[in-house]
């Protein structure tokens, strides 16, 4: 029996699917005989990142409080692989993408000052990762193809793609209802716009969508489907519980999620362990990895009517949605935690 630390790094009062990963990491590590803890630690807000991965990097991660000696450290996002152990796995959810794939859109709302000091920022941190994934771990995951690659471009470092299972949830199929559902922060890189806009068309044929959960762009969202006429067919739900999670996903007809350049999206192959199909975007990255267009789901351009015409298909034909559902299930029913442990654990 190994102790293992599980460490992730998180600005307060936010939640990401790399807390997710870590509750169920540390979970199937104690499943597998492991002793394990999940430590968070600082991830600060712009400008005050350098004493972030300072933090991280002097963080005793060795000793357990009651002594025990620390066997082997697991790390998950930006900066808490800068901890220091000998034994150091890194599963990578993502650096800090507004440093690289989200430099442009990031950057063109500085004022010239603030894009000169956002630049050295940028330089500053990209080294610092540069030397932390190549030299202060001792092996190298990525959780989808898009990190891998984003990797292999910024920070000419490689790693091996392990892709994390389904969160331990009771997922069922009640059948495939007469809605589609969504389930995302809401936040204008997941584009939940676009089926907004979809729905509005008349290939949409007066489909209706549930959509779950907050953040900043909930009311402009509410704003657009009232201007597209396709409220009264959209139900903004909020933020949902878990039991409430299983049973939409357990009911839909199908999941929507287009997001773009996704790192991963948990959505994906919590659809699938429901036997439901996803509808995803050519340029949605991580779900990509897993989501194939007309065998378990459907893959289209990102824009309305492309997404209006698959919608459309599921919402026409219940006994497609199923066998696309079905395929999904068995796609990625070897994805297992105690695989995902198997591979971690360093020996």
């Amino acid at each position: 029996m190994a102790v293992v630390l599980v460490v992730t790094s998180a600005p307060p009062f936010v939640e990401g699917g790399h807390l997710v990963i870590a509750r169920a990491l540390e979970q199937a590590l104690r499943a597998a005989g492991h002793d394990a803890s999940t430590v968070t630690t600082p991830s600060n807000r712009f400008g005050r990142q350098a004493s972030a991965y300072l933090a991280n990097w002097m963080t005793d991660v060795g000793q357990t409080g009651n002594g025990k000696r620390v066997d082997q450290v697991i790390s998950l996002r930006f900066p808490s692989y800068a901890v220091r152990h000998p034994k150091h796995v890194c599963w990578l959810n993502h650096t800090m993408r507004e440093y690289y794939d989200l430099w442009d859109e990031f950057s063109s709302r500085l004022s010239p000052q603030g894009r000169l000091k956002e630049t050295v920022r940028r330089t500053l941190i990209r080294a610092a990762d540069s030397y932390l994934l190549a030299r202060n771990v001792t092996r190298l995951f990525a959780l989808s193809s898009t990190v891998q690659a984003r990797l292999r471009r910024w920070n000419r470092v490689e790693a091996e793609v392990l892709h994390p299972p389904a969160p331990p949830r009771p997922y069922r199929c009640d059948g495939y209802g007469d809605y589609l559902f969504v389930v995302s922060r809401l936040a204008p890189l997941k584009r939940i716009d676009l089926l907004l806009r979809a729905l509005a068309l008349p290939a949409a044929g007066g489909v209706k969508a549930v959509i779950a959960g907050e953040g900043e762009d909930r009311a402009r969202l509410e704003g657009l489907a009232r201007d597209l006429g396709v409220a009264a067919r959209v139900t903004f739900a909020g933020r949902i519980d878990d039991q409430a999670l299983v049973d939409h996903l357990a009911r839909c007809r199908a999941v929507v999620f287009t997001p773009k350049g996704e790192d991963y999206g948990f959505v994906t192959v919590e659809a699938f362990a429901s036997g439901k199909p996803v509808v995803t975007a050519v340029d949605s990255g991580g779900p990509r990895d897993l989501v194939r267009d007309a065998e378990n789901g459907f893959v289209v351009e990102p824009d309305p009517e492309a997404l209006a015409r698959a919608c459309a298909r599921l919402m026409a034909d219940p006994a497609e949605a199923e066998r696309l559902g079905t395929r999904g299930r068995a796609d990625t029913a070897t994805l297992t935690w105690a695989g995902t442990v198997d591979r971690l654990i360093l020996r």
